[in-house]
């Protein structure tokens, strides 16, 4: 069927009005914040389900959306990734239990509702209502929440244990806090003195130990995943990282900011670092370069395969995703699968704004390059120009360096240096 006469029955089928008001009259940017708005994008994404027939015609309508993004509304382009991640969840023939593992940090004032503090956005709320929906009625799938804190100094899991007792009792969610378990020596923290030595990397460790190593889903797939606090993914789209661990061989789907198809709205020029913090990584572990977008706080794994990725990791801090996935690449070559999301940004309370970041992810990533074996030159020569960088050199090379790499395709590059390591080591010197 082509896109034409789809469209057209789908605008036929509820009084000529449908597809113009789904397709051209929504509004060209979303809030996070609105309730109204989001509540509406999930009524019309399953509008959209209701008048379609076969998961081709969601495919054939979202290659018409991505091939004109500039020509759709934003809100068009979610309502598409929504209705899809549903359809797969809804034609399983197999039941689900999610277990979803939210770090906080920081999250004191993203957990109030926006009329409470101008950063709220009620995500304890918005969160359980996004998965609700995608695990559709009748509970055919189940999930849990897990919210874990990483010993906020602003009592942010306190504040989620209020908030859960007084509006959310009968949830399946629960606060766990990393500061407890290491004092309980913990399996999952082993190690780890404080929660100084933590950065979100231990918090999630000790989510994906809990959700996986206490289940109670035998007689279900148990999928285990991981996302940021705020909202800017819609956990809506679960089903997008399911329809990616069911290709064979996957062992982590990864939600992706910069797949062909992903949707992104970015509020801040953040850009510039984050390419070339993407090049350098990709010199320092060539084994994942197949991979473009490895903070995107998205990703899922099977229940039985957690273990083995988190077992004895180096790192907790914020590098801690790239570990997680070069575990997979050495257990498997190829296990990591990108998956297109929407993702919207949610800038307002961010806990990685600062520029030193990603130099500290970096030199995270630097021990775990040297930990391989057969090792390129290469990496090494990376290595030790990454070593020698200060922040203000960082932060040099960042506006150097940044807006070349900003307008090419990484995946392009492989072994060509585009950024050298001597260019590095001149910024050093001068």
């Amino acid at each position: 069927m082509d896109i034409k006469s789809l469209l057209h029955r789908i605008a036929t089928e509820d009084q000529g009005h449908y597809a113009e008001r789904v397709f051209k009259r929504l509004p060209r940017n979303l809030d996070n914040q609105d309730e109204v708005q989001l509540e509406t994008l999930l009524h019309l994404a399953d509008c959209l389900l209701s008048r379609i027939d076969e998961m081709d015609e969601l495919d054939t309508i979202e290659e018409l959306i991505e091939s004109q993004p500039g020509k759709w509304p934003l809100a068009a382009r979610m309502i598409v990734k929504l209705a899809r991640s549903k359809a797969v969840l809804d034609h399983r023939s197999g039941r689900i239990h999610f277990s979803v593992v939210v770090p906080l940090y920081g999250e004191h004032e993203r957990l109030l509702r926006p009329f409470e503090h101008p950063a709220g956005e009620d995500f304890i709320r918005q969160k359980l209502r996004q998965i609700e929906w995608a695990c559709g009625e009748g509970s055919r799938h189940t999930f849990d929440i897990l919210l874990v804190d990483d010993g906020c100094p602003n009592g942010s899991g306190r504040i989620a244990e209020k908030i859960l007792n007084r509006d959310h009792s009968q949830a399946a969610a629960r606060v766990l806090f990393l500061e407890e378990a290491i004092e309980r020596n913990h399996p999952a923290v082993e190690g780890v003195r404080s929660v100084r030595d933590s950065q979100k990397g231990g918090a999630v460790h000790l989510g994906l130990w809990e959700a996986s190593s206490n289940s109670n889903y035998s007689y279900r797939e148990h999928i285990v995943a991981f996302t940021d606090a705020d909202l800017s993914t819609h956990l809506g789209q679960l089903g997008l990282l399911v329809e990616a661990l069911d290709k064979p061989g996957t062992r982590v789907a990864a939600g992706s900011r910069r797949a062909r198809n992903s949707v992104v709205v970015k509020q801040s020029n953040r850009s510039a670092r984050g390419r070339l913090f993407i090049y350098l990584w990709k010199k320092l572990l060539p084994e994942l370069a197949y991979i473009d977008d490895t903070q995107c706080g998205f990703k899922a794994m099977r229940a039985e395969h957690v273990a083995p990725l988190i077992a004895s990791p180096s790192n907790r801090g914020f590098a801690f995703d790239i570990e997680l996935l070069l575990m997979a690449e050495l257990m498997k070559r190829r296990s990591v699968t990108e998956v297109p999301i929407a993702w919207i940004d949610s800038e307002l309370a961010s806990n990685t704004q600062s520029t030193s970041t990603h130099l500290s992810m970096l030199r995270s990533i630097v021990s775990l390059s040297r930990s391989l074996e057969n090792r390129r030159a290469s990496c090494e020569a990376f290595s030790e120009a990454i070593d020698g960088l200060s922040e203000e050199s960082w932060d040099q090379a960042v506006e150097q360096f940044g807006p070349t790499l900003d307008h090419i395709d990484t995946a392009l590059d492989r072994d060509s240096q585009l950024v050298a390591p001597r260019q590095l080591l001149a910024l050093q010197a001068g």
